[in-house]
């Protein structure tokens, strides 16, 4: 996992300060008491991430989400199930590469994970679209989960994305019909589905691989019908007022958990999962066997029931 060596979220700029008189202590040879000073900016530094992060707004929360350092659905599989083998193709027109399939051994048993990849150079973000799918990502996605199925192997589902691809093509092979389908067709899906948003959940983009018997979250991620940008874009028509879209549109893991749309906030560490995304990856490692172990002990009727029917009460919710 490379680090973004120009990427910083705005509130953050303190901690960046501190951060480059840390450096700047580190390369000086010749700097007196040199241990003694950067143990005193170290613990001025964790104090700094404490106080900013007591009182975030969701627009940093936001930000945070979308951080480039965070850990992406590649360094999730590879880290989850290293034995993985991916598997590409949706059998009917294309691979997609913005939907990532693998199968591996997780814990002693076979996991597919499946989830939105946005890409790490800029090469590959721009062949990725960002982690925005076409049609035959969706198409893609359900088929690894048909396979799942025959291979009585739980799925998890790793979502980050800004939303389904917007492009004409996409469009014209039928990209709602696309996410319609998986929609239906999880509830269908005869085998424990978890879903965790590990960073942006974004509209149909995000449901397209959403529906599931448990749904997490990451501590700073965030899970909405519309970006913030293009709620602000309708309502005011002035993307510029994100900021006051994202307050109103109540789109963070602890919104979310307070009005039960979500079963469970995953803790990140002191200052995000960007800045230490093993430690992020350790803390979904744990929260997924958990949540594995208790639908895994459903049976099949019992399975489908409750998800159905989890749907039914998120659709009766005040929002």
């Amino acid at each position: 996992m490379k680090k973004s060596a120009t990427f910083q979220c705005s509130f953050e700029a303190p901690i960046e300060a501190i951060e480059k008189k840390i450096q700047s202590l580190q390369e000086d040879t010749e700097q007196p008491h040199k241990e003694e000073l950067l143990h005193t900016l170290q613990i001025e530094k964790k104090k700094t991430i404490e106080k900013i992060y007591q009182s975030l707004s969701r627009w940093d929360i936001v930000q945070i989400a979308r951080h480039p350092d965070r850990p992406k659905t590649p360094d999730v599989i590879a880290s989850l199930i290293p034995d993985y083998i991916e598997l590409h193709g949706d059998r009917l027109f294309r691979d997609d590469p913005s939907i990532m399939g693998a199968i591996g051994t997780y814990h002693g048993k076979n996991l597919m994970i499946i989830g939105h990849n946005r890409g790490s150079s800029t090469k590959e973000k721009i062949r990725n679209r960002f982690g925005m799918a076409s049609p035959e990502g969706y198409h893609k996605a359900l088929r690894l989960m048909h396979l799942a199925e025959k291979m009585k192997a739980p799925i998890l589902t790793l979502i980050d994305t800004q939303g389904a691809y917007p492009g004409i093509q996409a469009e014209e092979m039928g990209q709602s019909a696309a996410i319609a389908t998986n929609l239906k067709e999880m509830f269908t899906i005869q085998t424990p589905i978890v879903c965790l948003v590990i960073g942006e959940g974004g509209s149909g983009g995000a449901l397209g691989i959403g529906i599931g018997d448990s749904i997490c979250m990451m501590q700073y991620s965030i899970y909405s019908v519309i970006s913030p940008e293009g709620c602000a874009s309708i309502l005011w028509r002035d993307a510029s007022k994100a900021s006051g879209a994202a307050e109103q549109l109540q789109l963070t893991a602890s919104d979310l958990h307070q009005v039960h749309f979500i079963d469970q906030v995953i803790p990140e560490p002191l200052g995000g999962a960007h800045r230490n995304p093993m430690e992020a990856i350790h803390s979904m490692d744990q929260a997924v066997q958990k949540t594995l172990s208790l639908v895994t002990e459903l049976s099949t009727k019992e399975l489908l029931e409750k998800r159905f029917q989890k749907f039914r009460t998120i659709a009766s919710l005040p929002f």
